[in-house]
C-alpha cells in the first residue's frame, strides 16, 4: 500500500526548484512531517493566516522592523514546519541572525534562489498534493477491484481478508460474535491482547470502531452487524487510516456483514437438520441418520454442556461434528476439542464414552451423568464397579422411607437383616455372626416381613430389600 504523503523532504528533493536546506540540527522526523500546504508572506505576523502544517515562504522585508526571533516564535507556536527564504529580492542570502532563530526552535530553513518563484514552489507542491490523491484513488479502486474477485473463490469471505492484508501491507484478524478467532493473516496476527479488545467490543453491543495501541503501529476494530445483534469483529493492524484506506475497508466490512448474513441463514437451516439427525440417533435410526447427513467418523463421543453449545465453533473444531439441544456428538479422534470449547467458554461438559452411532442413546444418557456430577471443565464419564454404587439421592431417599419402618420398631432390626442377606439368608451362620439364637433370627426375620409387606422367603423381595439397605447407607 502506497501511503506516501508530500512532506518538505519530498518538495525539497525536487530538482527543478533548486531549493537548498541551510544546515541545521534538526529534530527527528523534521523534514518528514505531512506538509499540507505552502504559503508566502511578508507580514510582520502572518500566523492568523496561516494552517496547519503548512511551509511559509518570505522574503525578509518584515525583518527589518520585526525582531527575527520574535517572528521565529510565533511560526513555532503556530505550528509552520519548515520556512524558505527568498534570496537577492532585499537582501543577498539568508540572514545568519534567522538561521539561527530557526535552528533554535527546530525550524528546518531552506533557501529560495532568485530564479524560482515562490508561485512555482506552491505549485509545485499542489501537483505533488493531487498526484497522491489520484495515486491512492487508483490504488483504492485497483483494492476494491481485487477484492471483489477475491469474493467469488471458495472461501470467498476468508480469500478477501486475506487478499486486504496484502493490499495493506498489515495484519487483518476477524472474531465471531463469541469472540473466537476466526480468520488472521499473516499467521500470528491475533494476540491475546486484541482478541480482548475484540471482546469487549462485542460486549457493549453497539455498532463502533475503536483505536487501540497495539504493537508499534497500533490497530483499528470495526464491529460487524447492528446494534444489539453484533456479529464480529475485523481488526486492521494499522492505528492511521486516510479516507482511501478506510473506504477499502468498509466495502470488506460490508462484504463480511453480507457473508455472515447468508451464513446466518445457512446455520438455521443446519441446526435444524441437525436437530432431526438427532431425533433419528435417539430413536436408534443410525442408518438413516447416515444418509441425511455426513457423520462424524467412529468411534464417536458424545458431549453434553451446561450452557448452549456453539455449533459454528465445533464444526471449525471438529470435522463432521453435530450439534443439537445442548448435545454434541463429533469423533473420539477430535477427544481434545472438547476440553478446548469447556476452557474457550468457561463450562462444564460431560463426555460419554466412546462408542458407535447405534450406541448413542447409552452414550448420551452417559454424558448427561456426567454432567450431574461434581467438577468443572470436561467431567468424563466412568461406570461405577457396581451397579448400586450408581444409585443417587433418589434412591436414597426411597431406601430410606422403606426401611423406616424397621428402625421405628428396632433400630437393631435392620442390621439383623443386613448381617442375614450378607450369609446369603443363612439363619445359622448369620445367626452365629449375630450371636444370637438361630430361632430369635427366624422371628426377626418374619417380624421384617410383616413391618414391609413382603415375603422374605422369595428371592425378588430379598434382592429388593439388599438393594434398600446399601442404598440407604
Amino acid at each position: 500500500m502506497d501511503t506516501t504523503t508530500p512532506t518538505l523532504r519530498t518538495l525539497l528533493a525536487r530538482p527543478a526548484l533548486k531549493l537548498r536546506l541551510l544546515p541545521a540540527d534538526l529534530p527527528d522526523g523534521a523534514l518528514d512531517r505531512p506538509l499540507r500546504w505552502v504559503h508566502s508572506s511578508d507580514l510582520a505576523d502572518p500566523t492568523p493566516f496561516l494552517a496547519d502544517d503548512l511551509v511559509l515562504l518570505t522574503t525578509g522585508t518584515q525583518l527589518e522592523r520585526t525582531p527575527v526571533t520574535d517572528y521565529v516564535d510565533r511560526l513555532a507556536q503556530r505550528g509552520v514546519i519548515g520556512l524558505g527564504f527568498g534570496t537577492d529580492v532585499h537582501r543577498a542570502g539568508v540572514p545568519e541572525d534567522l538561521a539561527e532563530a530557526c535552528a533554535a526552535r527546530g525550524i528546518p530553513l531552506f533557501e529560495v534562489p532568485y530564479g524560482t518563484p515562490f508561485i512555482a514552489v506552491a505549485r509545485a507542491h499542489a501537483e505533488a498534493i493531487a498526484e497522491q490523491a489520484y495515486s491512492r484513488r487508483t490504488w483504492a479502486l485497483e483494492a476494491q477491484r481485487a477484492l471483489a474477485i477475491a469474493s467469488l473463490r471458495p472461501q470467498g469471505l476468508d480469500a478477501a481478508l486475506t487478499e486486504l492484508s496484502r493490499r495493506l501491507g498489515c495484519g487483518v484478524t476477524m472474531f465471531d460474535d463469541a469472540g473466537g478467532l476466526v480468520h488472521e493473516h499473516p499467521s500470528g496476527a491475533a494476540t491475546a491482547e486484541l482478541a480482548a479488545h475484540a471482546a469487549a467490543l462485542l460486549a457493549r453491543g453497539a455498532t463502533a470502531s475503536e483505536t487501540i495501541e497495539h504493537g508499534s503501529s497500533g490497530a483499528t476494530l470495526f464491529t460487524l452487524g447492528s446494534t444489539g445483534r453484533l456479529r464480529g469483529v475485523i481488526g486492521v493492524a494499522a492505528a492511521a487510516l486516510d479516507p482511501e484506506t478506510r473506504t477499502v475497508v468498509t466495502s470488506v466490512i460490508a462484504m463480511a456483514g453480507l457473508a455472515l448474513e447468508q451464513g446466518e441463514r445457512l446455520a438455521l437451516r443446519e441446526r435444524r437438520l441437525d436437530a432431526e439427525v438427532l431425533t433419528l440417533l435417539r430413536e436408534g435410526a443410525a442408518g438413516s441418520a447416515r444418509r441425511v447427513r455426513e457423520l462424524p467418523a467412529e468411534p464417536v463421543l458424545v458431549a453434553t454442556a451446561e450452557a448452549p453449545a456453539n455449533p459454528d465453533w465445533w464444526r471449525r473444531r471438529a470435522a463432521g461434528a453435530l450439534v443439537a439441544e445442548g448435545v454434541v456428538v463429533f469423533s473420539a479422534a477430535d477427544a481434545a476439542v472438547a476440553d478446548a470449547f469447556a476452557a474457550d467458554f468457561d463450562v462444564k461438559l460431560g463426555l460419554s464414552q466412546h462408542g458407535t452411532l447405534e450406541e448413542f442413546t447409552r452414550a448420551e444418557a452417559q454424558a448427561s451423568a456426567a454432567l450431574r456430577r461434581t467438577g468443572t471443565g470436561v467431567i468424563r464419564y466412568a461406570a461405577p464397579a457396581g451397579i448400586l454404587e450408581s444409585l443417587g439421592a433418589d434412591a436414597r431417599l426411597a431406601a430410606q422411607s422403606r426401611l423406616a419402618g424397621l428402625r421405628e420398631a428396632d433400630p437393631a432390626l435392620e442390621e439383623q437383616l443386613r448381617v442375614w442377606l450378607e450369609h446369603d439368608a443363612r439363619i445359622e451362620q448369620a445367626a452365629a455372626a449375630l450371636g444370637i439364637h438361630r430361632h430369635t433370627l427366624r422371628a426377626r426375620i418374619a417380624q421384617a416381613s410383616g413391618i414391609l409387606h413382603t415375603d422374605l422367603a422369595t428371592f425378588p423381595a430379598r434382592a429388593e430389600l439388599w438393594a434398600a439397605l446399601q442404598a440407604a447407607r
